[in-house]
């Protein structure tokens, strides 16, 4: 009997259906009793056979001793992972006339199977419910672990059960399980807050904060530069207290990378908070781009639609700094080998944070620097020119003093209070840019929309003519500064680039100062 079940593999961000089909009657099967797997599986798939056969064994049915030909379809594209388990020991239960086949075209089946019979959870459920929902399977059987990310997609089915028993009793005429149910737009606008930090609780660094105002406002990317213990990581992890809020696009987004990685809460439906990645500054490039073996998501695209934060920038490899500024630019991360090519979705904003020498207290007010001149030009070079130049906003943050810090009076302005004003010039971009699909806010704008846009009088022409010839800045570098001064005045409420937003935007390339490269 030729039996036909079907699965899903994730391929990128995105999922495609497989064919598995058992056969244990026609021309294949004949001959010596034995299991035969093809189509080009893994080593974790060609495993699953032990795996099935415990299960089945657990809860009263046998694998008979006959010859059984599993093919999985497509069989050019590699299968790789243990969440077949659940579709081939239902394949081979039906092919061997121990259950009915009836239902099983109609559903999607995906889950590892433990030797009791229990399911375990898998990862890329929700592209996984995309993908049947859009080739019309009428539902979709996961673990229970991952149902409620499933259910995220309407119009489709979706079954969370926890041993083979269940889902053996359902397909063979047995009652039909609750569905899971989930209200996306429920889930989505019961955002949580950030309970933890909170830029109120920052005392002085005033010009910091407006700096990653402007950041937040226009989607910038920044650098902090400053000495050990003046705030920058601080401040760093207090901006997605400040960026606006995800859209149920942006979250289904970012929920998929997390989904495809496996880094969904258990029993999670929804990701709605921007992410902040931090890696360590011995990450490898793969790691921070994808790709590997088994190609998956990396940094990059985990912090996609929120921020990745790389402390201790100098410290970074010089291949893992030089594989940014492709992305950067792109905003999608292309992964190309031998055997596959993927594309990961990378719409990220960078906040990097250095150390402005090697010791540390190069241009600190107080405390004198030990470097040699060679030493801190061998420090900064580090970090080369274009991936500078793809840094919208460098600021200098300088230690606070005491009276700031042990002050009990003194208190910051509020996250809310700063996300209101970010939001309002989020809405202006949103507004302007309605027309331009792909473009959402000014860090985003190409250089038609700049000459657009960003238009600006005669004495903001001659002060930002003066600064380019002064700091010998590159073309891009000019482009950033008015997209900087477009979100100045976004912020300001303006509808015109003034001189002030244009003084402020080139005061924001502090890297580019004299004092820095003589």
């Amino acid at each position: 009997m030729l039996i036909k079940a079907f699965a899903s593999a994730v391929h990128g961000v995105d999922a495609q259906t497989i064919t598995i089909e058992v056969d244990t009657g026609g021309p294949l099967a004949q001959g010596k009793p034995g299991y035969s797997l093809v189509g080009l599986p893994d080593n974790a798939v060609r495993e699953s056979y032990w795996r099935v056969e415990s299960a089945i064994k657990a809860i009263g049915y046998r694998i008979p001793r006959i010859r059984i030909v599993v093919n999985m379809a497509p069989a050019d594209l590699r299968k790789e992972g243990s969440h077949y388990d659940l579709p081939l020991a239902l394949g081979i239960l039906a092919a061997t006339g121990q259950i009915q086949s009836d239902l099983l075209e109609k559903y999607i089946l995906m889950g590892e199977l433990s030797l009791d019979g229990s399911i375990r959870p898998i990862k890329g459920a929700l592209p996984i419910a995309i993908q049947a929902r859009k080739e019309g399977f009428e539902g979709l059987i996961l673990p229970k672990v991952n149902a409620r990310e499933g259910a995220i997609v309407n119009q489709l089915e979706v079954f969370g059960l926890s041993h083979l028993a269940e889902v053996v009793a359902f397909l063979d005429g047995g009652e039909k399980p609750e569905a899971v149910f989930v209200d996306t737009r429920k889930e989505f606008e019961q955002q949580a807050p950030h309970l933890l930090v909170d830029f109120m609780d920052v005392k002085g660094q005033e010009q910091v904060k407006r700096a990653l105002e402007v950041a937040a406002a226009g989607g910038h990317n920044a650098i902090l530069i400053g000495p050990p213990g003046a705030g920058k990581s601080m401040l760093a992890k207090r901006l997605p207290t400040i960026l606006p809020p995800l859209s149920l696009k942006e979250a289904l987004e970012t929920t998929k990378i997390h989904s495809v990685v496996g880094l969904m809460p258990e029993n999670a439906s929804l990701i709605s908070k921007r992410s902040f990645r931090s890696p360590h500054h011995t990450i490898s490039d793969v790691a921070l781009v994808g790709g590997g073996v088994h190609p998956k998501p990396g940094e990059i695209s985990l912090a996609h639609n929120g921020v990745l934060f790389m402390d201790e920038l100098p410290e970074f490899k010089r291949t893992v700094l030089e594989v940014l500024r492709q992305p950067m630019e792109s905003r999608q991360i292309t992964i190309s080998r031998s055997r596959f090519t993927v594309d990961y979705p990378a719409n990220f904003m960078l906040l990097a944070a250095m150390n402005p020498c090697p010791c540390g207290y190069y241009t600190h007010p107080t405390k004198d620097c030990v470097c040699a001149p060679q030493a801190v030009h061998r420090y900064l070079n580090k970090i080369s020119g274009p991936l500078l130049d793809r840094i919208d906003i460098h600021v200098e943050v300088e230690p606070v003093d005491f009276e700031t810090i042990s002050s009990s009076q003194l208190k910051g302005e509020s996250s809310a209070s700063i996300r209101e004003r970010v939001n309002r010039a989020r809405k202006i971009q949103e507004e302007r840019f309605a027309s331009y699909p792909g473009i959402h806010c000014n860090a985003q704008m190409n250089s038609r929309l700049i000459r657009e846009y960003c238009q600006l009088d005669q004495a903001g022409s001659k002060l930002l003519k003066q600064a380019m010839q002064v700091r010998q800045l590159s073309a891009r570098a000019y482009d950033r500064i008015l997209k900087v001064a477009r979100s100045v005045a976004d912020l300001a409420g303006s509808a015109r680039i003034q001189l002030e937003h244009i003084a402020e935007a080139v005061d924001y390339r502090n890297l580019d100062k004299e004092n820095w490269v003589q």
